[in-house]
């Protein structure tokens, strides 16, 4: 403004007390031609990511940059996706039953669907670790009897151990006689949501969700045999490259690695894991009682269980939301302990 009134730049400065310096710097800013290029390959590579998971992606890579900088080229670059239309959402508790504390606590799983290129119906079981967010198993089949079920589950015990609960809906899936059998001998309680309640399986639906966002939605499968490839590359990206948003940005695979390294043995023992009670239980199982009623543990052991107590026939199918004794549709009583 004084310059404009004929001052020199000079006097003017000094009126205000300004360094001449000051008044002629013009800021460069650094070109951001090989940061763009980078976010525009890690947009086309995951066309679902926001500019958030982005940066988290690029923060991993090594690159010093701020969420604001990578939001302005963001922009610029014009890689907004599409919002989401909002459900409207009905009055509930919205609180999750009986929460994961640790790994291999909970598990969750459930039934999606997606078809080939000649319209044949695909269906996909997901499974995954509520405490971790890990991934662990997707498996695609044109059909999945409960004896299919049943050796996925067998495989998952055995690579990573038996969680404590299986949380699922109600589906016939999911309450076949030969499936509750099967996790009753091998003490895995169940933990069925009410019908019409899927908050209450919140992490399986949004597993579920980022599965069908960015991967389902996302490629055209011509076999099953193709669709299964597919997926489980993308369960193994999920647990091992993808950061996850509530796990401060990190992964799952980091996220249990670090867990498991603050709390060596912190982890409490299985009710199948007792050394005592595991021969014990198979020599009952020789004798032909059943399977899901192992004998009481000595006071003694690390494993000890509590007496076995009967309850009411709860809904058809063994829903088990006390951890004690259910009547399966086979008509045979079967015994949990209330490990809770």
């Amino acid at each position: 403004m004084l310059e404009t009134q004929g001052l020199s730049q000079r006097r003017a400065c000094a009126l205000l007390r300004v360094s001449r310096s000051v008044r002629r710097y013009c800021p460069v800013p650094p070109p951001d031609t090989a940061l763009e290029e980078r976010i525009r390959r890690l947009a086309a590579q995951h066309p679902r990511y926001g500019y958030l998971r982005v940066w988290a992606l690029l923060r991993r890579e090594g690159h010093e940059v701020n969420r604001k900088r990578v939001h302005r080229l963001w922009r610029k670059l014009k890689l907004q996706v599409p919002r989401r239309r909002k459900k409207k959402r009905y009055a509930c508790s919205g609180q999750v039953p009986l929460r994961a504390e640790h790994p291999n606590h909970v598990w969750t799983w459930d039934f999606i669907y997606d078809t080939t290129a000649d319209g044949r119906l695909l269906r996909c079981l997901t499974i995954s670790d509520e405490f971790t967010r890990e991934g662990l198993a997707i498996r695609t089949r044109r059909r999945f009897p409960a004896t299919r079920a049943v050796d996925v589950l067998e495989k998952l015990v055995t690579d990573h151990g038996p969680p404590l609960f299986l949380r699922s809906d109600n589906g016939p899936e999911f309450i076949a006689a030969k499936l509750t059998t099967w996790l009753a001998a091998q003490g895995i309680q169940t933990r069925y949501i009410e019908p019409g309640s899927p908050w209450q399986n919140a992490y399986g639906e949004s597993f579920n969700g980022k599965f069908r966002d960015e991967c389902l939605n996302m490629e055209v499968y011509y076999s099953e045999a193709e669709a299964q490839a597919v997926h489980e590359q993308y369960r193994r990206a999920f647990n091992t490259q993808r950061p996850h948003s509530s796990l401060a940005y990190s992964t799952p695979a980091e996220f249990k690695a670090q867990w498991l390294a603050q709390h060596v043995g912190a982890l409490p023992p299985h009710p199948r894991s007792c050394s005592l009670c595991g021969p014990n239980m198979k020599e009952e199982k020789n004798n032909g009682r059943s399977p899901g009623a192992p004998p009481a543990c000595p006071a003694t052991c690390d494993g000890a269980q509590v007496p076995l107590q009967e309850s009411p026939i709860l809904r058809a199918g063994g829903g088990n939301d006390n951890g004690k004794a259910v009547k399966l549709n086979s008509g045979r009583r079967t015994y949990h302990h209330d490990w809770t």
